[in-house]
């Protein structure tokens, strides 16, 4: 399985870089901040919405502590969607959040 660090991804997008990131946390823990650009898509919804997805692209899923993300970067994987862990989650994350 595919991981980056949380720093090496606010590295990547204060550098300007455009990253397609997932977020897969519950509704009340994405209310205290999501780092700027990820998609909420909470973990219980992932295999009806995963059609929302392109396969063509590179995903980075997050939650909160690193087990969720975990969860959702094997079950995507497994569909053929190309994904990374983020190490740590939320926890790790010290970057802008909206």
């Amino acid at each position: 399985m595919n991981s980056i660090s949380a720093k090496e991804i606010n590295e990547r997008l204060t550098a300007g870089e455009t990253l397609n990131i997932i977020d897969v946390r519950e509704v009340a823990e994405v209310k205290s901040g999501r780092i700027p650009s990820s998609i909420h898509l909470p973990l219980g919804f992932l295999e009806f919405r995963m059609n929302e997805l392109d396969k063509k692209k590179e995903y980075i899923v997050v939650c909160q502590s690193g087990g969720r993300s975990i969860q959702a970067v094997k079950f995507l994987d497994y569909q053929g969607f190309n994904v990374t862990n983020m190490n740590g989650g939320m926890l790790a994350w010290e970057g802008k959040i909206d």
